[in-house]
């Protein structure tokens, strides 16, 4: 308790003298980190930007067919270690699987799974990749690709490309598994139409 304004005024003073310092310190480095965060972002959503605007250039220009556009598709997806490399990775290695080169297009798929951040878009890749590598009659290294796709929602999927795996194997039982397993999931009604066909195929 202080007796007077007088006191009050006293402590106030000594306490800057003996902590002005290290306040100043402070709220610099406060002032520093907040402008440091700020441009942080913005410096990340400037980034974003420009690698949106990159792939719309590339992906567009892909579309022509033309091997120089494909070669700049490819370095751009090389080259941007993000979400829009990923996806232009995609884009690149459709292309391939449509020029029948699926070496080239499982390569491209497993460049843009490691560079995609979202594991939505991560799960998506690995999908396509499983479904290149069964036709490439790798059968075991589509069920390790599988293996990595991660939520339910995938689930029906990935038991109609497991079931493709193993027939491929020469494996019926196993891939009877995986379908029944599939049409007891939530699949859509079409997708659990078309893996009841495949199980009774096994029978026929």
């Amino acid at each position: 308790m202080y007796d007077n304004e007088n006191d009050q005024i006293d402590a106030v003073k000594r306490f800057f003298a003996e902590n002005g310092k290290a306040l100043v310190v402070g709220v610099v480095l406060g002032i520093g980190a907040l402008v440091g965060w700020r441009y942080w972002n913005g410096h990340q959503s400037d980034t974003a930007r420009a690698s949106s605007l990159a792939y719309e250039q590339v992906t567009t220009a892909i579309q022509a067919d033309k091997p120089e556009t494909l070669a700049a598709a490819q370095k751009f997806a090389a080259d941007t270690r993000d979400t829009y490399g990923a996806l232009a990775a995609m884009q690149v290695a459709q292309h391939f699987v449509d020029s029948e080169q699926l070496d080239k297009a499982a390569a491209e798929l497993q460049q843009g799974a490691g560079d995609a951040k979202d594991p939505q878009l991560q799960s998506l890749i690995n999908l396509r990749l499983a479904r290149i590598q069964i036709q490439q009659k790798q059968a075991d290294a589509a069920l390790k690709t599988l293996d990595t796709v991660k939520g339910e929602g995938w689930s029906a999927i990935v038991a109609d490309i497991r079931g493709e795996a193993l027939l491929s194997k020469g494996d019926k039982q196993g891939a009877r598994d995986a379908w029944s397993k599939g049409v007891a999931s939530d699949a859509s009604p079409a997708l659990r139409e078309m893996m009841q066909m495949k199980i009774n195929n096994l029978s026929s």
